[in-house]
């Protein structure tokens, strides 16, 4: 096929390609192999030849580049590697039902929590495992200790029913006692408040700049839990 029936592509793909050729040469080769240069030369001739015909043909436009933005969750909470956020977000539910979403959405109504958040809860603390113990004694889908169980008015924290009622009510009460402020809120309900209140932090944007000073599972949980969120939002 001659060079002039190519179809017409994007100059920055045919550089991406290049791009991505040339390090896998490179990868190869690296292993001391004796393999010969000559098709690699071809090949970015071909790859350059194209790109001058790309380049001379009619301007394309940005704005499908434009249009793709990150999603959007609060800010500094971000700020965990690409990688695991796209991780994380690949083992969220996303928009698809699940087994509890009318008793997820009955909880929300009553205690007034948005139902991703809800949700992003359970999918960090038991991946919507109904049967889910931890070491510590946590239960349930939202992985409540006894004690607060109890104070909730949980009788059986593996029933779905009160254990989500019994979580969101708590999570509730967590949001009302930090203004609204979901990152306290969560760091709260992984690890207790008392580090919240003995480093002063007054809102989430000041618990993203001391959240170093936090145990690595409370740091990780927070991350985790907003972005199930945003997951659980598309």
């Amino acid at each position: 096929m001659s060079i002039n029936s190519v179809p017409a592509m994007d100059p920055r793909t045919i550089k991406e390609l290049l791009q991505l050729q040339i390090l896998a040469k490179s990868s190869l080769l690296s292993g001391g192999s004796g393999a010969s240069t000559a098709d690699d030369g071809e090949f970015s001739e071909l790859l350059n030849q194209l790109m001058a015909m790309q380049e001379n043909a009619a301007p394309s436009t940005d704005k499908g580049a434009a249009s793709i933005k990150p999603a959007l969750i609060p800010a500094g909470i971000s700020s965990a590697p690409a990688v695991e956020g796209q991780a994380v977000r690949s083992e969220s539910k996303g928009s698809k039902p699940t087994s509890y979403d009318a008793m997820i959405e009955a909880a929300g109504r009553k205690f007034g929590v948005d139902t991703s958040l809800i949700k992003g809860v359970i999918q960090a603390e038991s991946s919507f495992n109904p049967n889910a113990q931890s070491h510590a004694g946590a239960k349930g889908l939202m992985q409540l200790m006894d004690a607060t169980a109890q104070g909730l008015g949980v009788c059986n924290s593996f029933d779905p029913e009160q254990n989500i009622e019994g979580g969101t009510k708590y999570l509730a009460n967590l949001l009302e006692k930090y203004d609204g402020n979901t990152g306290m809120a969560l760091a709260a309900y992984n690890g207790g408040p008392a580090r919240l209140k003995r480093l002063g932090i007054q809102s989430d944007q000041e618990l993203m700049e001391k959240l170093h000073l936090f145990p690595k599972e409370t740091q990780g949980y927070v991350r985790k839990v907003l972005q199930f969120k945003e997951g659980f939002e598309v």
